[in-house]
Formats: structure tokens, C-alpha cells, sequence
């Protein structure tokens, strides 16, 4: 269930709108006259949220161009160019 809260909580209440965001990971929604107003939500769901929405794009560009192209990829070109990008990943984060 969605935490809706008058806008005026957040100044009012902001431990317990931290609290609630930190506890459940949801968003809470800020209504101002009764309307949405703005969405408050820990950095950990916010990066969450920021990294789902960068899969999301990045599977969208992969169906356009299946669709726009004959390329297809076995799953062995397919997982060595993977465990080439995790490895140049991980000494890249050595260093």
C-alpha cells in the first residue's frame, strides 16, 4: 500500500518519512492541496529505480535492433564478449 503524506510532513515529520522510506525501500508520495506534489525515497530505491530504468532502455535498443537488422549471435559470441566486458570490469576497478 502506497504512504501518502501532506507535504506539510516533511518538515513536520521528517524522521518518521526517513524512517518509513528506509524500512519499506517504497516511495513516499507528497500531496499539496490534496494533490501529488513530489515523491520522497531513500538513495538506495532511488539507484535502484535509476539502474531498472537503465536496464529497461538498454532492452528496448537491443529489440530495435534485432528488428532492424539479420546479426544474430550464438550464445558462445554472446558469453565470451560478456566475460570479456566482467573482466576488463573487474581490473578496471583494481586499479
Amino acid at each position: 500500500m502506497p504512504h501518502i503524506r501532506p507535504v506539510s510532513d516533511l518538515r513536520n515529520n521528517f524522521a518518521d518519512i526517513s524512517r518509513i522510506v528506509h524500512e519499506t525501500q517504497e516511495p513516499v508520495f507528497l500531496t499539496k492541496n490534496g494533490y501529488g506534489d513530489m515523491v520522497v525515497m531513500s538513495m538506495e530505491a532511488y539507484e535502484r529505480k535509476l539502474f531498472e530504468s537503465e536496464i529497461y532502455f538498454k532492452l528496448k535498443e537491443a529489440e530495435l535492433e534485432a528488428k532492424t537488422t539479420d546479426k544474430r549471435y550464438s550464445h558462445k559470441e554472446v558469453f565470451d564478449e560478456l566475460r570479456a566486458r566482467l573482466a576488463d570490469k573487474v581490473e578496471s576497478d583494481e586499479v
